[in-house]
This record gives structure tokens, C-alpha cells and sequence, in this order.
């Protein structure tokens, strides 16, 4: 089983005991397993074409890339550490950044490929030097800031973008994610996402029955214009089964963005290097879940597991497709299930593969309204942000100590409020980028000047790594955070 291939059937594959647990290497009988990888591809589902559409990338290719990077991740972790890879909402902001510096999404994907190779490059340095170097380089009070700075960076694109788009719809599909996912229980609240999307479909559709068109702002055609909210034009014109298409420009003179070779520009790369931070924090995080769920020493597999993301990273952005990370929202299946198969994650990723080579699928995604996604960003957003303080909360990070106080205050306002330094006309740093390198180089600078005795206070709450296998802070995706107990599986969310 040297690729985690070839599972052992657990027990009779059809029953399990209230205190059964099925291990990576086994599985359940197939019919079992393929359905318990259906329930896999509802979690990943809803946020993994949502962050493509507010990137401006194509959804279909980026659920079909998450498939084949899933796969790859198994083999490079050698069937260790199940994982979903989903699309990552640690490079909006930068993305969201780049567009509005007026890159292409070539640039986009470029960037991003790039990103990909130094996470896979930190990934093998870990493998080889230990999670020591890591901790050391990067705690808690450094990682929670770039996490919060990515994430409420977000907020003017909410604001300007999709909100505006349909304010009644945007609200009320904010309020119905809330109460899904905190007044539903088990995997109801797992898909808030999906069945918040599903929801504003719905109530766009009656609106558009009950009060005709609006006039508001249209992302697509770039200003405020008179429509319906929802628009089935293309569906119908889309074969079932096909690969996603080459980017081509629509009649308005806007890039529709399909399979592309990615292009490299220096300005986009420095904007979302910062998301690096974010998913190594994410993955630590994750694998340190998967391990206390396991009851598995998964350390010697932190690195691989690293390294697989970037490398799941790089394969989706050549050519095309969204950055990739693991999910949270499978690790919370697994939890409810108590089924750690990896044969049912191959199972979710050839069904992501199949749903990405269906055009019609991809113009169904694509037609979400935009008030639909103004209601769902402006919670995701704020909270990828507050992931940040949650990362300080379990590493008991001490804010009395003015070497986690100072520089990180600055790091965050610098990053939050866009503030950049003007280098030569063609280059200018701000925004996340800006802020992650102040946050990173000024807190290794104010330890380095400080007295013994405040170093030794930042040591000893929240300096280094203390709680990273206690919590599953990473999740940049932000669900799992507003989940119930499980009534059958552990509570992540108190480890």
C-alpha cells in the first residue's frame, strides 16, 4: 500500500458499531463508500465554486482541477492523510487586488502557480528540517494577523461589488446562512454554503416573478444597467459532457476566462505570496485534526502534506483553475461518519471530475446572481478574518506584550487599509502584500531588540506554536467555525 492504495474491507463492509472507526487503509463496502463520497462532494461543494466566481476564474474547471489535485494529494501523502482539496479563499484579496490593478486572469493564475511552488517548496523543508523551523518563523501572533488582514482586505469588494448588486436578495441570503448554519445540527449546517446558494436561487427567481427587473449595478457588464436577476440564456446552448472552455472575450468586451496558460508578472506574484502563510497554517492545522481524530502520529506526513497542496496548486493554475487547499468542511464529515476511508475521497474527486466536464454544469454555476453572492461573501469574508483572532484566542497570544501589540498593529492597518509605498512608476507594494512583510519583519525585529524578559513572555503565551494540535484554526474557507457538536464524532472545534 506504498500510494495508500488497496484498502482493507472493515468488518463485514455494511455494519458499524456505535464505537467504530474506519481507518485511512479501509474501507466500507463500495455502494457505502460511494455514498458516503457523495456526501463529501455536497461539503466541498458550495465554497468551492463560490471562490472561483469572485476571483473571476472559471468554476467548472476549478471543480474539476480539485479532483485531480485531490488525487495527487492522496498519492503524495501516501494515503495517510485523508483530505479534500477545495478552492482556496486565501487569495481573493490578492486577486481582488490584481484585477483592480488591472491584471488579466492570466496574471491571476500565474501569481498563483508561482504561490503554489514555494508552498511545496516549504512544504519539502519541512519534511527535512521539522516543524520546529516553521513555528519558529511563523506563531501564532504572526500567522493570525496575515489571516485577519487577508480576510477583512475583502471587505470593499463586498461593498462595491456584489451587495450592490441585489441588497434585498444579498440580505436575505446572509440571514438564511446564519441561521442554517448555527440552528441546524450535523451535516445540514456543514453545506450552509450549498443550501444558501440554493436558497437564493429560489427567492431570485420568485423576485423576478412577483416585482420584474431591477435596475442596480451588473458586475458583467461593468455598470448599473436593467435586468432580471437570474438569466438561463446560456444553459440551454451548453452540451452535457465536455471540456471547460478556452477563454474567449464576450460581446461586451470582457474576458470570459476558461482553460488559459497563465502569464507572470511581478506585482501580482508579491500580492499573494502572503496567502502562503494562511495555507501553511491551514494545512498544519488540518493535519493536526485528522491526526487526534485518527489517533495517529501524522507529523512525519506535515511536510508531504505542505508540499501536496502547493504541488495541487500548481497543476489547477497551469492551466487555468483556482489554488487549491485542504477542507475543513470533509474533515467535519468524517467527524459526524467516523469513516476516514480515503477511498471515499477518491470516490468525491472522480465525481468532481466528472461534474467539471459538464459546460452545462459550468453555466450554472456561472449564472449565480450577484445578490446571491453578496449574502454569502459578506459572512465567509468576515470570517476568514476573524479566523485570525481565533488562531491568537487558542494560542493564548498576549497582546499586553508591546512585541505582539506594536508591530502587528501595524502589519494589520498597513494590509486592511491598503496603504502602499510607491517604489518606481511600474512597482508599487501595499495592500496584503505590504502588510504581511511589515507584520513578519517587525515582529522579528521587535523580539530582536527587546529585553530577555519580554521575549520570554511572548514564549510563553503565544510565541511559539503552543496549541496548533488543539485547534483546527486554519480553515481560511471559515464553515466549520460555525458549526454544531456532533452528537457522534469528536468536536473539532475544541481541538
Amino acid at each position: 500500500m506504498a500510494l495508500g492504495l488497496g484498502w482493507k474491507l472493515h468488518g463485514d463492509g455494511k455494519t458499524m458499531g456505535p464505537d467504530d472507526v474506519v481507518a485511512p487503509d479501509e474501507r466500507l463496502a463500495w455502494g457505502r463508500t460511494i455514498g458516503l463520497g457523495a456526501q463529501h462532494v455536497v461539503a466541498m461543494f458550495g465554497a468551492t465554486f463560490v471562490f472561483p466566481l469572485v476571483m473571476g476564474l472559471n468554476a467548472q474547471l476549478a471543480i474539476m482541477m480539485s479532483g485531480i489535485a485531490t488525487i495527487c494529494f492522496l498519492l503524495i501523502v501516501n494515503g495517510k492523510v485523508p483530505s479534500y482539496l477545495g478552492t482556496s479563499a486565501s487569495f481573493v484579496g490578492a486577486v481582488a487586488a490584481i484585477r483592480a490593478q488591472g491584471g488579466t486572469s492570466a496574471d491571476v493564475t500565474g501569481a498563483i502557480l508561482v504561490a503554489g511552488v514555494v508552498l511545496a517548496l516549504v512544504g519539502v523543508a519541512i519534511h527535512f528540517a521539522g516543524s520546529a523551523v516553521l513555528h519558529k518563523v511563523l506563531p501564532p501572533v504572526v500567522t493570525g494577523a496575515v489571516v485577519m488582514l487577508i480576510g477583512f482586505n475583502l471587505a470593499p469588494v463586498v461593498a462595491s461589488i456584489y451587495w450592490p448588486q441585489d441588497q434585498w436578495v444579498a440580505l436575505l441570503v446572509m440571514a438564511f446562512t446564519i441561521i442554517c448554519a448555527v440552528a441546524f445540527k450535523g451535516f445540514a449546517s456543514r453545506i450552509a454554503v450549498f443550501l444558501a446558494l440554493i436558497f437564493g436561487y429560489i427567492i431570485s427567481w420568485l423576485f423576478d416573478k412577483m416585482f420584474g427587473q431591477i435596475t442596480s449595478f451588473d458586475a458583467g457588464a461593468g455598470k448599473v444597467t436593467t435586468h432580471f436577476r437570474t438569466n438561463f440564456d446560456n444553459l440551454a446552448s451548453q452540451p452535457w459532457f465536455g471540456l471547460p472552455p478556452t477563454s474567449t472575450t464576450g460581446a461586451d468586451g470582457k474576458e470570459i476566462v476558461g482553460i488559459h496558460a497563465p502569464s507572470f508578472s511581478v506585482a501580482a506574484i508579491l500580492l499573494v505570496l502572503p496567502a502562503v502563510i494562511a495555507l501553511i497554517a491551514e494545512n498544519t492545522g488540518h493535519v493536526k485534526a485528522v491526526a487526534e481524530m485518527t489517533k495517529s502520529n501524522l507529523d512525519p506526513y506535515m511536510g508531504r502534506a505542505i508540499a501536496a497542496d502547493g504541488i495541487g496548486t500548481v497543476i489547477a493554475s497551469s492551466v487555468g483553475g483556482s489554488p487549491t487547499t485542504t477542507y475543513a468542511e470533509n474533515i467535519g464529515v468524517m467527524a459526524a461518519t467516523r469513516v476516514y476511508s480515503t477511498a471515499a475521497y477518491y470516490v468525491a474527486a472522480v465525481v468532481a471530475i466528472i461534474f467539471g466536464l459538464s459546460p452545462k454544469f459550468g453555466a450554472l454555476v456561472a449564472s449565480v446572481p450577484g445578490g446571491v453572492l453578496g449574502g454569502i461573501t459578506v459572512v465567509l469574508y468576515g470570517m476568514i478574518g476573524l479566523l485570525g483572532a481565533k488562531i491568537w484566542k487558542e494560542n493564548g497570544v498576549d497582546f499586553g506584550n508591546p512585541i505582539n501589540l506594536v508591530p502587528i498593529a501595524a502589519g494589520i492597518i498597513i494590509g486592511i487599509g491598503g496603504v502602499s509605498l510607491v517604489f518606481t512608476s511600474d512597482f508599487t507594494l501595499g495592500g496584503i502584500a505590504l502588510g504581511t512583510i511589515v507584520t513578519i519583519v517587525a515582529y522579528h525585529v521587535a523580539r530582536a531588540v527587546a529585553p530577555a524578559d519580554l521575549r520570554d513572555r511572548a514564549d510563553a503565551t503565544g510565541g511559539t506554536m503552543i496549541a496548533l494540535g488543539k485547534a483546527e484554526y486554519g480553515d481560511s474557507d471559515g464553515i466549520d467555525d460555525l458549526y454544531q457538536d456532533e452528537p457522534n464524532g469528536p468536536d473539532l472545534r475544541r481541538r
